[in-house]
């Protein structure tokens, strides 16, 4: 059977712990936040009445088209353009191209930061592996203009920083919600791990500092993956409610 993403590649390594495809999320959820398009994420309402939930489907997709047979993987990805096409009808506007290639480009940026902070670096192959995957799901989705390779990406990712995020009215309510859904310790948790993965430009319009708490932490945390005690820890820093949705995205224990 065809594959979307072959079997040995870095891609389902990436999206097969849980612990990645955190930090995934966390980066995710900060450079959302200034997005320019993001008003239509709550045109809906769904994003801040429950921006995790909203944030894990988007994951679930994502990691649902990774591990999925060719075949099921592209009617995933239609079927996230039909869902996006029905709220284009609601409003009678349409969601600007830019904008699909941002979410797309944020989860290029953010699986290789991931993985390169939890495991360890990866070669120029390997990123061009990342981008490949999300390269053909942006033209299942039908985008335009997308670099045809990870090197042609790197200059076009840096103009989209420029270009597309500003700090909001959104950007502040959103970060509101996370802690209103997180409670002020696991959202300073969130704000620190934000600053391990996200890019320059974020950090600067979200005003973070430099230096992360959590640096010293990450080393401390891949030894406790190795003594089976990993567990504990996301037990403490993650919310009830998403617990076991957090336990599922676990494919590939460590060792």
């Amino acid at each position: 059977m065809e594959y979307f993403v072959e079997d040995q590649s870095v891609v389902r390594k990436i999206w097969g712990k849980s612990d990645t495809i955190l930090f995934i999320f966390a980066g995710a959820a900060a450079e959302f936040a200034l997005n320019k398009a993001v008003d239509w994420l709550y045109f809906t309402g769904k994003l801040p009445s429950d921006p995790l939930g909203r944030l894990f489907s988007t994951v679930r997709y994502a990691r649902m088209i990774v591990f999925a047979p060719k075949e099921e993987a592209n009617k995933a990805i239609d079927t996230m353009r039909k869902i996006h096409s029905a709220v284009e009808e609601k409003r009678g506007a349409v969601i600007p191209d830019w904008a699909y290639r941002d979410v797309l480009f944020m989860l290029i940026h953010y699986s290789i930061a991931a993985y390169e902070l939890l495991e360890a670096k990866l070669t120029e192959p390997d990123k061009e592996e990342v981008y490949n995957v999300f390269y053909r799901v942006g033209m299942r989705m039908g985008l335009k203009d997308l670099p045809p390779t990870y090197t042609d990406w790197l200059p076009v990712r840096e103009v989209h920083l420029m270009d597309n995020l500003q700090e909001s009215k959104y950007t502040k309510d959103l970060f509101k919600q996370y802690k209103k859904h997180l409670g002020t310790f696991r959202f300073r948790v969130l704000i620190e791990g934000q600053k391990l993965v996200c890019p320059n430009r974020v950090k600067t319009l979200l005003q973070f500092g430099k230096l992360s708490l959590l640096t010293p932490v990450v080393p401390m945390y891949k030894v406790s993956r190795l003594m089976k005690m990993d567990g504990v820890v996301k037990s403490i820093l993650l919310p009830s409610d998403y617990k076991e949705q957090i336990k599922e995205l676990d494919l590939f224990k460590t060792k």
